[in-house]
């Protein structure tokens, strides 16, 4: 079973940077469909971005594109969020996920319940 940790969120200005990092542990990570979704206060959890078990497909919100860029390193473990100018509206607890059954396209990949396995999440915030 494959678990996972995020760290890299904080506190930034509007306009900064930050990189999310989500390391898995276990031997079948190389087979997930990875994503990023966010959580803002009082509002559903929202995707953000995927990745396909390869890296060779990505999708993204409509909020964040050409912003944010997700990739991963299946010899390290790991998937990145690289966030870009971020914005007010970004502010959220980030939360990475793995999507396990084989191949997938991304459409299925942007969806919530796609996805068997939750990190604990990072709080990101943007202020003005």
């Amino acid at each position: 079973q494959v678990q996972l940790v995020e760290s890299g969120g904080g506190l930034v200005q509007a306009g900064e940077s930050l990189r999310l990092s989500c390391a898995a542990s276990g031997r079948t990570f190389s087979s997930y469909g990875m994503a990023w979704f966010r959580q803002a206060p009082g509002k559903e959890r929202e995707f953000v971005a995927a990745i396909s078990w390869s890296g060779g497909f990505t999708a993204y919100a409509d909020s964040v594109k050409g912003r944010f860029t997700i990739s991963r390193d299946n010899a390290k473990n790991t998937v990145y969020l690289q966030m870009n100018s971020l914005t007010l509206e970004d502010t959220a607890v980030y939360y990475c996920a793995g999507s396990a059954g084989g191949p997938k396209n991304m459409a299925r990949l942007r969806r919530l319940n796609e996805y068997d396995i939750w990190g604990q999440g990072t709080q990101v915030t943007v202020s003005s």
